[in-house]
């Protein structure tokens, strides 16, 4: 099962990801903000207040929104922005 192990903000919308098969890289969130749930996290201020749970294993912010981090990982290559590690090769 896919988790999220660590994550840091970086700026805007962008958040430097690793996940627990050893793949990591910066996903850009700004299309994924949609949805009443989201709408605070519009505010850089309020974006960047998340942490990784480890009770639902994901970022999630503190209104309880959260994305799958199997929906993390898509967009991170989906944008080519995986890095790959020597677990990977």
């Amino acid at each position: 099962m896919l988790e999220v192990t660590k994550a840091e903000y970086i700026e805007e919308y962008r958040i430097d990801i690793t996940f627990n098969n050893g793949a990591s890289g910066v996903v850009d969130l700004k299309e994924a903000l949609w949805g009443a749930m989201f709408e605070k996290l519009k505010d850089y201020n309020t974006f960047r207040k998340f942490e990784v749970s480890d009770v639902v294993h994901t970022i999630r912010w503190e209104n309880d929104a959260d994305l799958a981090p199997e929906y993390l990982y898509e967009k991170m290559v989906e944008q080519g922005a995986e890095k790959v590690t020597a677990e990977q090769a």
